[in-house]
């Protein structure tokens, strides 16, 4: 595997579970929290800078319905992460206390809100879209697996995204992602394994998504026509 790749799947890798453990926000300490979310934020730069060319070429290249539907959730998610990392900047109360920030804390917390939900559904789906390429990159480096085994994973996965519209319903994500409840709600009695299977679940079933959307888009092979 050439530098270039091992670079990005590690940053990829990390930003994956940095993003996880971002959302147990009480469960983790506040100042943990901060402390990740900056780390998200430099993960965030690596992840642009490693994939430099594609987004030099955006303007260049041309689209079909897939990269197309791509460009725009890479979009999405440039706006998600931005909004949560501005917004974290407004309410920081450890890592960045020294900033001379006064005012906008109601607004922020809302924005802060909005973004890590949706930044964190837009994220899933993202890695969704380029699952193929993963599995390609495990098929290169991985013995021919039999094909009951193959099925064995597939049904895991499906299942583990039933599992996991379950828990976003339980968890209140969509409620979160509309502000239709402004509050995030913490049972600070469970423990953190829970927590995090949970939103791991939550996590496949929205890359399960993606990488069937990916996958029925591609069949359609439309030529969009952007000039």
């Amino acid at each position: 595997m050439k530098r270039n790749m091992i670079l990005k799947v590690v940053t990829d890798f990390c930003m994956t579970t940095v993003l996880i453990v971002l959302m147990p926000y009480e469960l983790v300490g506040q100042a943990a929290h901060e402390w990740l979310g900056i780390g998200m934020f430099v993960l965030f730069i690596l992840h642009h800078i490693w994939n430099g060319k594609w987004i030099r070429d955006v303007f260049k290249r041309k689209y079909t319905l897939f990269s197309f539907l791509q460009t725009i959730l890479v979009l999405c998610v440039f706006l998600a992460m931005a909004g949560s990392m501005v917004s974290g900047v407004i309410l920081s109360r450890h890592a960045l206390a020294f900033l001379p920030i006064t005012g906008g804390r109601s607004f922020a917390r809302n924005l802060h809100m909005v973004s890590a939900y949706w930044g964190f559904v837009l994220l899933s789906l993202h890695l969704g879209f380029h699952w193929s390429m993963v599995m390609g990159l495990a098929k290169k480096h991985l013995k021919q697996m039999p094909a009951v085994l193959v099925w064995t994973l597939r049904g895991a996965a499906f299942l583990i995204a039933v599992y996991g519209a379950y828990a976003s319903m339980k968890r209140g994500i969509w409620e979160y992602m509309f502000l239709k409840n402004q509050f995030a709600f913490f049972n600070f009695d469970e423990l953190l394994v829970f927590f995090l299977a949970d939103y791991i679940a939550i996590l496949v079933l929205f890359v399960w998504c993606g990488h069937y959307i990916s996958k029925w888009v591609k069949i359609k092979k439309k030529k969009l026509s952007l000039q």
